[in-house]
């Protein structure tokens, strides 16, 4: 199908280098035209598949389960989930206690039914999540999105009567930040009008907002400039110990910290792109890259401490409490009452530790868990007790939810999911490819075991590559059910940019290095084919948002090595992604495309450009969501219809709802990935397909 624009827009577009920017226009008529017809196109097609309707059923029923395991947070006495299944299809704010939490099935208290507002409202509510009072736990500002965006309507909610409260704190919608200072006060970062939003879309401003007063009339706190990325405020509780602090985010990786001390808000001198919080009496900074302060080296990756009152005050003798190793690196903390916890990675395995202050320093003591797969390590409640959540998985084994004291017993298994498909004869087995460089990039392979190497097994080869994200090891139902039970072989990559090795291993990846994540994703895939676990007509590779536009430099740079490509709510055009909606808050990652220099090494590898006709591409499956207000649903559109336009063979599917997730509930999600896996299974299972064309 190939696409045309209306004659109405032709003259505006011949005065531009892209005919088909109409289709930018997220709501305009012409262009949902174009969306649904390639919409209707592409689900006659996998709808009709055989391995469509196995597939879509399997995934709802996994979906709408009631054993999936459902994670608390502690708010006061009550435990509190967000929950949808079949019959709560939008979904529900429950609570209950811990005594009744850990048993097979707990006794929930309705807070707030989403399916019953929407309907007695009219409105297309999607949870977006809520920002509570703590300790005092008795109001909670409700974020709720129309149709699944970032754009949010905030409204205050009496976590003590459940219902919302008349006369409240409410915020119409936008991309909004809120925090508590007391039960009376807020700060807020929204869109107060012309002037105070940033280039990004986001606020640049903070107020401080009175109950009972209008909107209009809260005072500015702090003020950022236009080409910040955002600026917002947090209040942060912690064992008692209350602080204020309003960051100013310059870039995506680099920006000011600003503390409110005795009603005055005043920088910390930290390095711009260091990460700053608060625990306890103690300041951390997790660094970004070294940072020399009083004679003393501290690495990028490293995790410091230091008392806050002895900061202020001028000290820098900082505690050393992490620091990274060559293939290690610092993967999140957790706050106790007495003690942090550090998860640490180390050659993409999980290993804990705690660190707890003393007069003589802070000591550091292992912490026991389970040998296999990967940990998720967060406090259940820092204000009153040393309780922590201990999650447990890989790619094989279902999550396993643990409650745990530290220094106490052996940690305490609460849930766990079911197996939710057949693992038997499978493995897990991780590799290193060597990249362009000579780097060694590890991946994961999931396949059954004694596996033919003879290049003929599908092979589903998955990877993100930026922004500091860590690609680990877990239990996906979906994959398993969809693609493993059916004889796939799974791959997961740990290319560059993500944050797998620390600080060191994204910035490899950064804007002009952008190209060593591409190289290390196509050494796995080369690697993959070069073992005889897969060949070209037998690999396809899948990613999502940076990963869409990893999937589509391979589409452009490599088509020969793949059969089939899954892109999802991709950036594309990186002519003009700092142009659409939240792409001018990612030129940290990948340069300025208006900069002559910069767009230089960016045209190198900008899939929408590259793209040609005459060459032969692997097919390829475009997935996005029309409510997607952070990765512009533009940038599939129009890579879909020019390559249409050029001859290619391309599937194309757009979800009218569901924001940067690409699904508003369960069966919307449920169609978006049996489409996809139906369409790999297609293509890549063919026993005609012959490894050697």
């Amino acid at each position: 199908m190939t696409a045309t624009p209306p004659a109405s827009s032709l003259a505006a577009d011949t005065a531009t280098d892209d005919p088909l920017q109409w289709l930018e226009a997220i709501d305009d008529p012409a262009a949902l035209d174009w969306v649904r017809a390639h919409n209707a196109a592409t689900c006659a097609e996998l709808e009709a598949s055989p391995a469509y309707r196995p597939i879509h059923d399997r995934l709802l029923a996994i979906l709408d389960s009631e054993a999936r395991i459902p994670y608390v947070t502690k708010l006061g006495a009550h435990y509190y989930n967000f929950w949808r299944d079949a019959r709560q299809l939008r979904g529900v704010w429950r609570r209950t206690t811990y005594a009744s939490y850990i048993r097979a099935e707990p006794d929930w208290e309705t807070v707030l039914d989403l399916d019953a507002l929407a309907a007695a409202e009219g409105e297309n509510w999607v949870w977006n999540g809520v920002v509570c009072r703590e300790p005092e736990a008795d109001r909670c500002l409700l974020q709720l999105s129309r149709g699944g965006g970032d754009a949010v309507v905030i409204r205050e909610f009496d976590l003590i009567d459940k219902r919302f409260v008349t006369d409240g704190f409410q915020l119409p919608e936008a991309k909004t930040e809120v925090s508590w200072i007391d039960r009376d006060h807020l700060y807020v970062a929204t869109d107060f009008g012309p002037g105070s939003l940033t280039d990004s879309g986001y606020p640049r401003t903070v107020r401080e907002w009175r109950r009972g007063t209008p909107l209009a009339e809260a005072v500015t706190a702090f003020t950022g400039a236009r080409d910040d990325v955002a600026v917002s405020a947090v209040s942060i509780v912690t064992a008692g110990h209350r602080y204020r602090m309003i960051r100013r985010a310059i870039t995506f990786y680099s920006g000011e910290h600003w503390l409110n001390v005795d009603g005055r808000f005043q920088r910390l001198p930290v390095p711009d792109d260091a990460q700053v919080g608060f625990w306890r009496d103690q300041m951390t900074v997790e660094l970004r890259s070294d940072w020399t302060v009083d004679g003393v080296v501290h690495p990028a990756g490293a995790l410091l401490a230091i008392g806050v009152a002895e900061f202020l005050a001028g000290q820098r003798r900082f505690a050393q409490l992490y620091r990274p190793g060559p293939r290690s690196a610092l993967s999140g903390v957790a706050g106790l009452r007495h003690a942090l916890i550090i998860h640490e990675l180390h050659e993409v395995r999980s290993r804990l530790h705690a660190l707890k202050p003393g007069r003589d320093g802070w000591t550091r003591t292992a912490i026991e868990a389970p040998a296999f797969g990967a940990l998720g390590v967060s406090e259940v409640d820092d204000h009153d007790c040393d309780d922590y959540w201990l999650t447990v998985t890989d790619f094989l084994t279902p999550t396993t939810l643990f409650r745990a004291t530290l220094g106490g017993a052996a940690p305490e298994r609460l849930k766990a999911l079911p197996a939710f498909f057949a693992t038997d004869g499978l493995e897990i087995v991780q590799h290193h490819a060597t990249s362009k460089d000579g780097t060694q990039v590890p991946y994961f392979q999931v396949s059954r075991r004694g596996l033919p190497l003879d290049g003929r097994n599908p092979t589903l080869l998955y990877g993100y590559g930026g922004f500091e994200v860590s690609m680990l090891p877990s239990y996906s139902a979906g994959v398993g059910a969809a693609w493993l039970e059916r004889g796939g072989t799974y791959v997961l990559a740990n290319i560059r940019g993500g944050g797998e090795f620390g600080p060191a291993w994204h910035q490899a990846a950064l804007k002009e290095h952008r190209q060593r994540a591409y190289d290390d994703f196509i050494a796995v895939a080369e690697d993959l084919i070069r073992r005889g676990v897969t060949s070209p007509p037998h690999l396809g590779i899948q990613g999502g948002s940076n990963g869409g536009l990893l999937m589509g430099v391979m589409l452009t740079q490599r088509p020969e090595l793949f059969g089939a490509v899954v892109c999802q709510v991709p950036l594309l055009d990186m002519r003009r992604y700092h142009q659409l909606l939240a792409g001018a808050s990612w030129i940290g990652e990948y340069g300025n495309p208006d900069l002559p220099e910069e767009w230089a090494w960016i045209a190198r590898y900008s899939p929408y450009q590259k793209v040609a006709a005459g060459t032969r591409y692997p097919r390829v499956l475009f997935t996005t969501s029309t409510r997607d207000d952070r990765v512009h649903p533009g940038h599939a559109r129009k890579m879909a219809a020019r390559m249409a336009g050029q001859g290619h063979d391309v599937l194309y599917y757009e979800n009218l709802e569901g924001g940067h997730g690409g699904a508003a509930n369960n069966p919307q999600l449920a169609r978006m990935s049996a489409l996809a896996y139906a369409f790999l299974w297609q293509q890549l299972s063919r026993p005609d397909a012959d490894p050697e064309s």
